[in-house]
């Protein structure tokens, strides 16, 4: 099987571009970094690729809100080029800074705010895949995915959270901590087709065994993060 085109999405201040094309790369993609500028000024680079993911970090500083900045960008040069991407069910992920750029875009629901204790959090987190899940990047993962968090606007939010539940679109969850204050511990969760994810952990920075903390003691190596991207290139690979 050819490799699947993928575009990382970036913007100023985007830290997290290169992990995350690795992450793409081993789960059996060609990923292309672009700048979210490039991409409005070639918006047919959206027709060559078959996954979208737009990488965390910290865009244009935070200003004005995190993801605010380079959301604006996205919805002005690509807006509606975006929207028909994902309409064709085509895998679509946002991490972290990347998560708060597609619910300002409003390609996900609910939003991201400030952590509830006020500080930014910077740890390792064990997530749990919801199997009632309709995300096709998180189907079939039984086991929980460890990978860590960097983030000072990670708390999601939703008036709903009951329906989010009924309607399949909580794909990730916190397990024993809550590190931000999400509601209902949510640390993910996806569109209504389930191909749109977007996260607040970095699966991107736990995808081969030596990143683990506790490597040289075997810790973590079940829980590799590479799954949820093998399952999104694989799902790309079938359009």
């Amino acid at each position: 099987m050819s490799a699947v085109p993928a575009l990382v999405v970036a913007g100023p201040g985007t830290n997290r571009d290169r992990d995350l094309s690795l992450a793409l790369e081993l789960a059996g993609a060609d990923p292309t970094i672009v700048l979210a500028s490039e991409l409005a000024e070639n918006p047919d680079l959206l027709d060559e690729a078959r996954l979208v993911a737009v990488a965390g970090g910290f865009s244009y500083g935070d200003a004005l809100g995190a993801g605010r900045m380079l959301a604006l960008d996205l919805n002005v040069g690509v807006g509606d080029r975006l929207r028909e991407f994902v309409a064709t069910g085509r895998p679509v992920i946002g991490i972290c800074n990347g998560f708060q750029v597609l619910t300002r875009t409003k390609l996900l629901p609910g939003a991201l705010g400030h952590n509830a204790h006020g500080r930014f959090e910077c740890r390792w987190v064990v997530l749990d895949p919801k199997p009632s899940s309709r995300c096709l990047w998180t189907k079939g993962i039984e086991q929980p995915i460890h990978c860590p968090i960097a983030h000072g606007e990670g708390r999601y939010v939703h008036p709903d959270p009951e329906a989010l539940a009924e309607a399949g679109q909580i794909a990730l969850t916190y397990r024993s901590t809550n590190p931000n204050g999400s509601v209902a511990d949510i640390a993910g969760v996806c569109n209504a087709d389930g191909n749109v994810l977007g996260l607040m952990p970095h699966p991107e920075n736990f995808v081969v065994g030596r990143q683990h903390p506790h490597f040289s003691n075997g810790g973590g190596l079940d829980h590799l993060g590479l799954q949820l991207f093998r399952n999104g290139v694989a799902a790309a690979a079938e359009m």
